[in-house]
Parts: C-alpha cells; sequence; structure tokens
C-alpha cells in the first residue's frame, strides 16, 4: 500500500513539474513572452526613430516647398534649384569635372 501511495505521488510531481515547466517556458519563449517583449521594445524603438527622421525630412521638405511657392519666393534657393536640376550656369563661372 505505501509503495502505491508513493508511485502515486510521484506520478503528480511529475505532473506538476511538467506543468510548471511547460508554463514557465511559454512565459520565457512563447509568442507573449519576456524574449518577445524585449523584441517588441527594440523593434519599437526603432520605428521611433525611423518617424522622427522622416518628420523632419517632412519639415524639410514643407520649409523647401514653401519657399519656391507663389506667395514667398526666396531666389537664391530658386537659383539653387536650377543649377542643381536644369544644369544651369553663370557666364562668368567655370566648371570643373
Amino acid at each position: 500500500m505505501t509503495q502505491t501511495r508513493s508511485f502515486g505521488g510521484m506520478i503528480l510531481f511529475m505532473l506538476a513539474f511538467m506543468l510548471a515547466s511547460y508554463f514557465t517556458f511559454a512565459a520565457v519563449q512563447g509568442d507573449y513572452g519576456v524574449f518577445r517583449r524585449v523584441q517588441i521594445n527594440a523593434e519599437a524603438e526603432t520605428l521611433r526613430v525611423e518617424r522622427d527622421r522622416l518628420a523632419a525630412e517632412l519639415a524639410r521638405m514643407q520649409n523647401l516647398t514653401h519657399r519656391l511657392s507663389d506667395d514667398y519666393l526666396d531666389i537664391d534657393l530658386l537659383d539653387q534649384q536650377a543649377r542643381d536640376v536644369l544644369g544651369y550656369l553663370r557666364a562668368d563661372e567655370i566648371v570643373i569635372r
């Protein structure tokens, strides 16, 4: 009789140990585990940096667009764009390639 009790206790202990091991593994490695949370946080930080970079680029482009609009014309910017895009030069300039 004591043999049966110890065998049943051993099975119960092994079952409890296996369940605890499974839930511990799932808490660390699973879809909602600790490692996945760290990965999501790192990805979120990367996306925040990209968002900030794109916001700065958008602000720069809006500024350039405003400076070339009909309401406000920046002659220096217009000259720079004509040189860069169209390849215009003044008569007194020398091009070195």
